[in-house]
């Protein structure tokens, strides 16, 4: 065998170490050099992430031979934050190996994008498989639980937390703290908030103040803030906007200000967020100057801030001051968003000249706006109270998905213009399709029924209403008593009128208004005595009502007083209407001409129904000598109008100059005007039957007839005589004797007692003033039948019980 030296051996030995550290050094610069490649590759795909630019992340990803789990985790997170949450998921199922983050950062692109089920789904899943959530698990999932309300999952994280011993990590009490604020459990989000030790957090603080703005305690917000300075805990651009908005909420301007100083010594006084904030709450409390000031110091043109003051001009009145900051707005091209169109549209309400409203609806279009539900609202309801209807039904029915605000446009700016059967049909619509009512479409329908006297329907709405649970309002009640009063269910309206807790100066006039129209005059005085003894000052409308009671009860000297004390005591000045009621308060009363003096010294050129009053009482009073100078006036003013034809011709049929009567009735068949015909109606069933005098084309006239004829024998019986002052035909007594049996008011009444059970009330509806005659035959009726009987004439309601009517027969 060979056998080496001991040189060749030394030798040797040398080069095979050499060779191996050769080796060694190779392998080590390969293993730093594969290091470099894969962190150099991770920093890449991160940087790549965290711009948004996902595709070309996924191109490198797909490139890298070799992933760990970061790479893995940055993928998946860049697909989840991006919200390509499809794409996230396969991925994760792909992962090799799933930790801790991986499933965190799945779980939080769904909670960003407000995906309850599948998020909490994968939050379960994880701790099944072994993964403990983290603190960034637990804050991702209680913040959907804050945005999307989820008080019950709130709880369950909650009690998750304090089986994990979590309940003490700043960071979630933060979130729980937040979750319970936004989700209007506000005992709990303190209790948390007062037992963590370490309050030294301006994002916990931030939270407890935001809570309280959020659920409306402004003043608690003020005082956290304070107790937060105190605590010598800075505030950020989060904490200024929530103390801004509180102050906002309670009109504490001198505490802004106070802010605004902490905003610009804590350098925060550039941020878009807290200016916007600082704009907003000089807006709400009313500093317009300010927030001019606050607007124009703004670096940056901010859409919210815009809108926030265009709102804010168009509340205190300043309409041009709108218009101008929305042509800014345009000139700037500003991005104008849906928010700002209803701001703007708000304000044409009050400009009369539709044109530039009708321009920014051109701009609607063109911007691609007009889908937009809240832009499509204001539209309708901005038509529909310019009058212009039909233009707000056709965008009504352009509203992809309408809501409850739509409907309620629509049918106020159908009430609005007096389209009240519209209006109620609408209404009716509404309910069809399944829309629940709110207050305001409540208080618009409510108020159609009332015009229309519509009962019945106005009854169902209120009991609906109740039912519904809806918290009530002025409006709503408002428009109940309205509607009963004028509906002629006094006692009804009185009812609701008890059980408000609030009321304001058209609550009192509904009820004073009503109780006058239903005949019971010295009780609308009374009602007036309570409501100043209450501090609630009368307005115009309410001296309406107090004349019209006035006049109506016959209370000379009272309605002289309160016609007075208007001007006297409360700087109101007397309108044609209060002119119409007293002149027709003295004209009633035979002070004829006393009323046609203050008739000329009307400080208002005299209106058509000032003068009708005044012709309507010379027919009381038979003084034609007035009546025809009244009768001259109304010619000249309503040319096309019969009433002063009919009055005057009335008027001298009832003094026997038939030839007089006859040439009116010739000047008016001459000019072609038509005296409008006498009806009476009466609902039954949800079915109107109508009457004319001497009908003779209803269904059961032969029955309603013969009914008419045994009322008259009965009510002769009783004392009943025609009176044939109100026979205003020459023809002989039979033949006037007839025509007042078969008024239309006598058919009405005929057919409401063979058709309503015995003991109801029957209510008649007629177009124009009740005749005496027919106003005596109905006192009888009601003796002799046992019925209260509602006759609602073209002025005022009249209660016939046990012989006796509410006007007191006077009317």
């Amino acid at each position: 065998m060979f056998k080496l030296n001991s040189t060749t051996l030394n030798f040797v030995k040398k080069a095979r170490h050499e060779f191996r550290t050769l080796e060694l050094t190779h392998f080590t610069h390969s293993i730093v050099d594969y290091t470099r490649s894969v962190f150099d590759h991770n920093r890449l795909l991160n940087e790549l992430s965290k711009s948004g630019r996902i595709d070309e992340a996924r191109q490198l990803f797909d490139k890298m031979l070799n992933r760990d789990e970061f790479t893995w985790n940055t993928i998946i997170a860049a697909y989840a934050n991006s919200g390509r949450l499809s794409e996230a998921r396969t991925l994760f199922d792909e992962t090799p190996s799933k930790s801790c983050i991986t499933w965190s950062s799945l779980i939080s692109g769904y909670c960003r994008s407000e995906c309850e089920i599948e998020a909490f789904e994968l939050f379960w899943e994880m701790q099944l498989e072994g993964q403990m959530p983290s603190q960034y698990t637990l804050g991702s999932v209680l913040r959907l639980c804050s945005t999307l309300g989820l008080l019950q999952r709130g709880e369950q994280i909650h009690g998750y937390t304090l089986k994990t011993k979590f309940e003490s990590n700043t960071s979630v009490v933060t979130g729980l703290v937040d979750m319970y604020a936004k989700c209007k459990r506000l005992f709990e989000a303190e209790y948390l908030f007062k037992m963590l030790p370490d309050k030294n957090n301006n994002v916990m603080w931030t939270a407890m103040i935001t809570g309280y703005s959020h659920n409306g305690d402004g003043l608690a917000a003020i005082r956290c803030f304070r107790a937060m300075r105190a605590e010598g805990v800075e505030s950020n651009q989060f904490t200024f906007p929530s103390i801004l908005t509180a102050c906002a909420a309670v009109l504490s301007l001198y505490f802004g200000v106070q802010v605004h100083g902490c905003i610009i010594k804590s350098g925060f006084g550039a941020n878009v967020f807290v200016q916007s904030a600082l704009v907003d709450m000089h807006i709400k409390c009313g500093d317009l100057i300010s927030a001019k000031k606050a607007l124009k110091n703004m670096e940056v043109d901010d859409v919210v801030s815009w809108n926030s003051m265009i709102v804010g001009c168009v509340r205190q009145g300043f309409v041009e001051d709108a218009l101008s900051l929305f042509r800014k707005m345009h000139a700037r091209d500003m991005k104008i968003d849906h928010f700002t169109y209803p701001s703007i549209l708000n304000s044409f309400a009050a400009i009369k000249d539709i044109r530039v409203a009708e321009s920014v609806h051109c701009l609607i279009i063109k911007t691609g706006f007009e889908a937009y539900k809240l832009v499509g609202n204001a539209l309708v309801d901005m038509y529909a109270k310019h009058g212009n209807i039909d233009c707000a039904y056709q965008v009504f029915n352009l509203i992809p998905d309408k809501d409850v605000i739509s409907w309620t446009s629509l049918v106020t700016g159908y009430a609005h213009i007096g389209s009240h059967e519209n209006a109620i049909k609408l209404f009716s619509d509404m309910r069809a399709v399944g829309i629940y009512p709110d207050q305001f479409v409540i208080a618009s329908v409510v108020s159609a029924c009332a015009e229309l006297t519509v009962l019945e329907f106005g009854k169902q709405i209120h009991a609906n209403f109740i039912k519904s649970g809806l918290q009530s309002s002025l409006s709503v009640d408002n428009s109940f008593v309205a509607m009963y009063a004028k509906c002629g269910c006094i006692e009804d309206a009185n009812k609701v009128f008890d059980s408000m807790c609030v009321r304001d100066v058209i609550t009192w006039t509904a009820l004073i208004v009503g109780y006058a129209q239903n005949g019971k005059g010295k009780d609308s005085l009374q009602f007036y005595d309570q409501m100043i003894a209450t501090g609630t000052n009368p307005d115009f409308i309410t001296f309406i009502g107090l004349l019209f009671a006035c006049s109506h009860a016959g209370l000379v000297e009272n309605g002289r007083y309160y016609f007075e004390l208007m001007d006297k005591v409360y700087g109101i000045k007397p309108g044609l209407e209060h002119y119409a009621c007293i002149i027709d308060l003295l004209g009633r009363s035979g002070k004829l001409n006393e009323a046609e003096e203050l008739l000329n010294q009307m400080v208002v050129e005299p209106d058509a129904a000032v003068w009708k009053s005044l012709l309507a009482a010379c027919r009381i009073h038979g003084n034609i000598e007035l009546g025809e100078r009244a009768a001259k006036n109304l010619f000249e003013m309503e040319p096309t109008n019969s009433v002063p034809y009919v009055l005057l011709s009335n008027m001298y049929s009832k003094a026997g100059r038939w030839e007089d009567a006859a040439r009116v009735r010739r000047l008016m068949k001459s000019v072609g005007i038509s005296k409008e015909p006498g009806c009476s109606w009466i609902e039954m069933k949800g079915q109107v039957h109508m009457f004319t005098s001497e009908e003779r084309g209803h269904p059961r006239i032969t029955e309603i007839y013969s009914k008419v004829n045994e009322i008259m024998i009965l009510i002769r019986e009783a004392g009943y005589v025609p009176d044939m002052n109100f026979a205003l035909h020459d023809m002989d007594v039979e033949g006037k004797e007839l025509g007042l049996a078969y008024h239309s008011e006598k058919l009405a009444i005929a057919f409401g007692l063979l058709a309503m059970p015995p003991g109801v009330p029957i209510r008649i509806f007629k177009n124009l003033r009740v005749c005496g005659d027919c106003h005596t035959a109905m006192k009888y009726i009601s003796r002799v039948f046992l019925r209260h009987i509602i006759l609602r004439d073209s002025n005022c309601f009249h209660h016939f019980e046990n012989g006796k009517c509410s006007c007191g027969d006077y009317w």
